[in-house]
């Protein structure tokens, strides 16, 4: 199987994200879920991870979910800091290795409340990455996270960048959301002028709820919210009767709008020639369906 950057510099890559359900009810609706993903020949299905681990077992189902369908998608764990010494990190990364799954997505991770840092052995991903290929060397394939607005922690985009140039040993980078596409534009030209050459697969959120949306910029990513977007915010903000029910025409009315301007961003994030484009699927494959059979990307009939 080739690995995920050769596939990179050959076409853009496609993806999903996942997480791992709660529930017995969500985990048994999830094979559905991906079967529809899988029609599209996602070149890799990636799984969330919780902080220091609390949900590794149900990540893990989900990994070998996506390793034992009858297709070549590749799986890629989300694996962060929190909480994590260098003996659980090595215990835990062997155990995907004996599983079958050696793509993972190095991560920070967000700190859990009251939390003023990691309470492990490492405190940021690039730690995590160098250790990760001093003891597995080259047996997984690494990606780290970018951050095209900067990260919300760091003191400026020029920093952020400079922390991202020190993720020796990734192998690509997956981006947070954004937007903004004309501050991804500066950043995408800002990370190959300081040598960054690093393939780029772009973390895309659908933009088919107004609540999820304003949470999702506003609560962990500090993302700002471009008048485009801004707009078609305003256009259905008024989305409860004054009694507080839902009015349904009018959420529908934002996800037909959103859906457009989501396909509208794929266009131009493919126009720009990134490497790779990661939808977050949210547990569903219904929007992101609608998104890329609207967009033309590896259309479904």
């Amino acid at each position: 199987m080739k690995r995920l950057t050769e596939i990179m510099y050959e076409r853009t890559a496609l993806s999903f994200e996942v997480f791992p359900p709660k529930t017995d009810k969500g985990m048994a609706k999830l094979p559905d879920t991906l079967d529809h993903l899988y029609k599209f020949n996602p070149d890799y299905i990636s799984c969330t991870y919780g902080a220091g681990g609390s949900n590794v077992g149900k990540n893990m189902d989900v990994c070998k979910l996506i390793l034992n369908a009858e297709n070549e998608t590749v799986p890629v764990t989300h694996f962060t800091c929190i909480g994590h010494t260098r003996e659980t990190v090595k215990e835990q990364l062997q155990n995907y290795l004996d599983n079958g799954i050696d793509h993972m997505l190095a991560l920070r991770g967000d700190l859990p409340y009251g939390w003023t840092g990691t309470n492990g052995d490492f405190a940021y991903a690039t730690d995590l990455v160098a250790y990760v290929r001093k003891e597995f060397g080259d047996k997984f394939e690494i990606a780290v996270a970018g951050s095209p607005e900067g990260h919300i922690e760091c003191r400026s985009l020029e920093a952020d960048i400079a922390h991202l140039k020190q993720d020796e040993g990734a192998d690509y980078i997956m981006t947070q959301l954004t937007f903004d596409m004309e501050q991804f534009k500066y950043w995408l030209d800002a990370i190959r002028m300081a040598g960054i050459t690093m393939p780029v697969d772009v973390g895309v959120m659908p933009v088919v709820g107004k609540d999820a949306v304003i949470n999702m910029c506003l609560s962990r990513n500090g993302c700002a919210i471009p008048r485009e977007l801004a707009e078609v915010i305003s256009h259905h903000w008024f989305d409860k009767d004054p009694d507080g029910n839902d009015l349904p025409e009018v959420k529908a009315a934002f996800r037909e709008e959103g859906i457009e301007y989501t396909v509208d961003q794929l266009h131009e994030y493919m126009s720009l020639g990134v490497e790779g484009i990661h939808l977050y699927a949210l547990n569903k494959w219904e929007d992101v369906t609608e998104i890329l059979n609207r967009a033309g990307i590896r259309t479904v009939v």
